[in-house]
């Protein structure tokens, strides 16, 4: 049987693109990895980088790009559709060394977005219940609890602290997790982990003391249930509601979008 077609092309200094037909995926994905594999070596011998683009939609490509030794890079989108780039570099580690391999499986393997949000009280015990510490937006109409992304490499703990200080300039330590909440994709969002920490009880002063991030923030106030469900999204408000339970060990500690 011929060898199936497949050949790199120098698409720019120090960079070869790798490209080949069908029939090399006729002939089964680990056949196909080899002959792809061979390709790849050869094409890292006068060239820095090289790289694949494969159909969002086709799954057997990325999978002999993958096992070719080749690292997912992202999406590039397009006007006539959506590509994978993959790419192996001259100086990648080997995939039979450990950390080669690990950093190849890190290349493709599913990350998850994480957000770390603080329940902050102050001190008041009325019939209308605990009230917490809300932030108004400047990106969106709806109020939210103090808080934003964790950084990659970044610890949730840390995050949220680190937030609360960078957005309202108040520097208070996160306490204990009190409620993970899944977030489903929503409004564009892909889906996310939302941590929420306990920010202790406070003097109500201490929303006086905040020095709103302009470009992030409009506002911080100590608001009540029935305050947050009219401000907020009923997700948010849900979120809230079910830290404050799980806080007084009356709720489950996980939820998914409040619920």
């Amino acid at each position: 049987m011929s060898e199936p077609e497949i050949r790199h092309t120098t698409v720019d200094d120090g960079i070869a693109r790798l490209t080949w037909t069908t029939d090399l995926t006729e002939r089964g994905w680990q056949a196909a990895v080899d002959v792809v594999r061979r390709q790849v070596a050869a094409a890292l011998t006068d060239h820095e980088r090289v790289e694949v683009k494969v159909a969002v939609d086709d799954a057997e490509a990325q999978r002999i790009a993958t096992w070719s030794g080749m690292r997912r890079e992202g999406i590039q989108r397009g006007r006539i559709g959506d590509v994978v780039v993959y790419a192996r570099l001259a100086d990648d580690t080997p995939v039979h060394e450990p950390g080669g391999f690990r950093a190849l499986l890190n290349s493709f393997l599913p990350r998850k977005r994480g957000i770390g949000q603080m329940l902050i009280r102050d001190e008041s015990t009325g019939s209308a219940g605990p009230r917490v510490l809300m932030c108004q937006l400047t990106y969106k109409d709806d109020w939210d609890l103090p808080g934003g992304v964790v950084e990659p490499g970044e610890s949730p703990r840390l995050a949220v602290a680190r937030e609360v200080e960078e957005e309202l300039s108040l520097q208070i330590a996160a306490g204990p997790l009190v409620l993970t909440d899944w977030l489903p994709p929503w409004g564009g969002w892909d889906d996310a982990i939302c941590l929420v920490f306990d920010g202790g009880v406070h003097p109500a002063s201490i929303a006086e003391q905040v020095v709103p991030q302009p470009r992030e923030i409009r506002a911080a106030e100590f608001l009540t249930l029935a305050e947050i469900e009219e401000r907020a999204a009923d997700f948010t408000a849900r979120r809230v509601r079910a830290a404050l339970a799980s806080l007084a060990g009356e709720g489950p500690a996980y939820t998914e979008s409040g619920h």
